[in-house]
């Protein structure tokens, strides 16, 4: 969600002024500069908003985070003091923008190659779990739980089954789906990409897929956001919630369910204006209405599917 920080251009003198060793050891005396003031209460709020907005800036800022004392600490007790205001929701615009920069640098902890797995074997994730437990619409708590789902995002946008694993150890799913079910567009969007990526990986697919219960889960909040999108059209959103649905249909016992489910309106034109513009989304359709609509698996029709599942 963020975009990154471009390198110096040769055709750009200051650009490429920026880039020189000196300039690079300045950047870096300034990050550690700002990481030290995050251990001083007093200096923390301006610390937080400086390196969230110059994060793109430094190179290396995450191992720098990690490793200098008691740095993850204090990021950790900018979460936790904002729990009670959670509920019931009383939670300030200046709250949510303190916290939500502190998250950005989680954000940044969590994309690094060399700090993900660390962060992740301290569940700090989970530390993020109340804030998408929220209900309330008010912009404070769409931000915060926006900045939140990045995390998990940057998580997973590296294809890693440990951090599937771990993900789906804890409750990441039913907190998407909620996030899918009444967060505005942009958050249901970060969330379905959340669960795309964890289904687009075999053991997401095979967790779903195990339960009828997990697959009617995931399949009903798709449903209704299909519909919501037949009246608030998102080219973006549709994209991802396609790729789910294609991606349950490779799994023969998912592939059969999706015949009886797979909304009426993925299967005519309503969304043919919404997807002109996009060929790949418009291939990926094509491919799953070619899955579903495919001659049912012998070992299906004698009562192996979901619908067997939920009778018994």
């Amino acid at each position: 969600m963020n975009i990154p920080f471009g390198g110096p251009c040769a055709s750009n003198p200051a650009a490429a002024a920026a880039g020189t060793p000196a300039n690079k050891d300045r950047k870096m005396a300034s990050a550690e500069h700002l990481v030290l003031d995050l251990s001083n209460p007093d200096l923390r709020e301006n610390a937080l908003l400086e390196l969230s907005k110059k994060r793109e800036l430094f190179q290396d800022l995450a191992p720098l985070l990690w490793n200098s004392f008691g740095t993850i600490a204090a990021l950790l007790q900018e979460i936790v003091s904002i729990y009670p205001v959670l509920s019931p929701p009383n939670l300030s615009p200046a709250q949510s923008n303190r916290v939500c920069n502190a998250l950005a640098l989680l954000q940044c902890v969590a994309s690094h190659p060399d700090t993900r797995m660390l962060f992740l074997n301290a569940h700090i994730p989970l530390y993020l779990y109340p804030f998408l437990n929220t209900t309330s619409k008010s912009r404070p708590f769409e931000y915060l739980r926006l900045t939140s789902l990045g995390v998990i995002g940057a998580l997973v946008k590296v294809d890693d089954t440990e951090v599937i694993s771990f993900l789906l150890s804890t409750e990441i799913i039913p907190l998407c789906l909620r996030t899918m079910e009444m967060g505005s567009e942009l958050s249901k969007t970060v969330a379905t990409f959340i669960v795309q990526k964890i289904l687009l990986d075999d053991v997401g697919l095979d967790y779903i897929c195990t339960t009828a219960e997990r697959f009617f889960a995931v399949g009903r909040v798709l449903g209704n956001m299909v519909a919501a999108l037949a009246e608030q059209p998102s080219s973006r959103l549709l994209k991802h919630i396609i790729r789910c649905y294609l991606r349950l249909s490779d799994n023969p016992r998912a592939c059969d369910a999706l015949r009886s489910c797979l909304p009426d309106m993925l299967r005519d034109a309503t969304f043919s204006s919404c997807l002109r513009e996009d060929p790949t989304t418009r291939r990926w359709l094509q491919q799953l209405l070619h899955n579903v609509a495919g001659n049912r698996l012998p070992g299906l029709q004698a009562g192996g599917g979901f619908d067997h599942m939920l009778v018994n």
